[in-house]
């Protein structure tokens, strides 16, 4: 009885692990620590309707980020990749997250020399310029939606220096990315998908020609330039993932940094006395809590077996990072924030593993590294605004592809009267 029981419950879970239950998006732990003791192999059916397994233990994530059976390349399985994302393949998703080698290595050897450490350590200065004048703003204003005043418009800043676009343009473009953001996973707005898809393929098309008709010593500009350089095709495709996965990214990493730490005051408190540990609680809190939550979509293209399940040829295979990165054959009290805790850069799967090791981890390390490190030394007493409210912001949504807050309330100098709460403005809704 009390086995059929246990069974029950576990299917109970699975099925609102399948369907993105509400409950299960605000704290999904306890449900990952069950299927990696219980089912770490899980075969789910999503509300796309295609036949899903997700991975939960680390040894096994780890292994599955590199294994060539699980294939990134969509374009050999379209009809799944219509049934889950339900837009057009040939355009802005034929791209180096959507590929495998050979064609993989020579975009992502493209791709790579526009993130080296140079280019990189080099943006410090403007991005500690950046941080610093949204800071200076939410000063002003004193309560605000941390996401909305400082955690969107930082990586976002960043993102379009880096490629080029004109502050103009800025405000349409974002819009657009809101669009697509909103739209990819609900079948009722297809056409508003394909509008803004077809709109920013557009758009950063013309942003290319553009690039090249005037070139400067921008990240495209190199791009543009490069000796075995992108196609057209390949660089608008490039901008949009770099762009649409970066920002968001980061952006949710740094809201779920701040709210962990200020629920944990002592920890809070080590980093504030020792600021030189704060590159390493970055990791940390990205194993702890990161931002990509599940891997994107592979597909099997060949029959595969993981301890014991049979995953068959076609099926859709998803890593859960947030599981992987909390399993206690791995890491030491996986469910405590410890940061102080050494060695985690190399082991956690925050930025992936293997091939699509993620491109953007450097920028987003010396992003997260310089809000976090400016915000603790100018707003000591920085706080929640609704303690409550922000336990309760968490993305909803029927897949858990990002793990971030909707909104963080906070007030960066409690006790000070005279200043209103800023309003919510479209970086936060992309």
């Amino acid at each position: 009885m009390a086995q059929a029981q246990e069974n029950s419950a576990l299917h109970e879970m699975v099925a609102a692990v399948s369907r993105g239950a509400p409950e299960w998006r605000t704290c999904p732990h306890p449900a990952y620590a069950a299927l990696r003791e219980q089912d770490p192999v899980c075969r789910l059916t999503p509300p796309h309707g295609v036949e899903t397994y997700l991975i939960t233990r680390y040894d096994d994530a780890r292994d599955a980020l590199s294994d060539p059976r699980f294939s990134k390349d969509m374009r050999g399985a379209l009809d799944t990749y219509h049934a889950v994302y339900g837009s057009f393949f040939d355009a802005l998703d034929d791209n180096v997250l959507f590929s495998d080698p050979p064609r993989h290595t020579r975009l992502r050897r493209t791709l790579r020399g526009a993130f080296s450490p140079r280019r990189v350590e080099g943006m410090r200065g403007r991005i500690t310029e950046i941080t610093e004048a949204l800071l200076a703003a939410c000063r002003e204003h004193n309560h605000v939606d941390l996401m909305s005043s400082f955690a969107f418009p930082l990586p976002i800043a960043v993102l379009c220096e880096l490629m080029g676009i004109r502050e103009a343009d800025r405000p349409e473009i974002l819009e657009q990315f809101g669009v697509v953001t909103r739209s990819r996973f609900d079948p009722s707005k297809k056409a508003e998908l394909h509008a803004a898809e077809a709109w920013l393929q557009n758009r950063l098309g013309r942003l290319v020609q553009e690039t090249r008709d005037h070139p400067s010593d921008s990240f495209l500009s190199d791009l543009v330039r490069a000796e075995d350089g992108l196609d057209d095709g390949e660089l608008v495709a490039s901008l949009w993932v770099l762009f649409f996965a970066g920002h968001k990214t980061t952006a949710y990493q740094i809201g779920n940094s701040v709210l962990h730490l200020l629920n944990r005051p002592e920890q809070l408190e080590l980093l504030r006395r020792a600021p030189h540990l704060i590159p390493g609680a970055v990791e940390e809190i990205v194993r702890f809590e990161g931002s990509v939550e599940t891997s994107t979509f592979r597909y099997a293209a060949e029959e595969a077996e993981i301890r014991g399940t049979v995953i068959p040829k076609g099926a859709l295979v998803q890593i859960a990072i947030s599981a992987a990165n909390r399993d206690p054959q791995r890491f030491d009290s996986p469910d405590e924030l410890d940061v102080t805790r050494e060695g985690i850069q190399s082991t956690h799967l925050g930025f992936g593993h293997g091939t699509h090791y993620c491109l953007g981890a450097p920028l987003a390390r010396l992003e997260l590294e310089i809000a976090l490190g400016r915000l603790l030394r100018d707003f000591p007493r920085l706080a929640l605004a609704d303690p409550e409210e922000s336990a309760g912001a968490w993305l909803k949504g029927p897949v858990a592809a990002f793990r971030g807050l909707e909104r963080l309330p906070v007030v960066m100098e409690p006790g000070r009267g005279g200043a209103e709460e800023v309003p919510v403005t479209a970086a936060s809704r992309v």
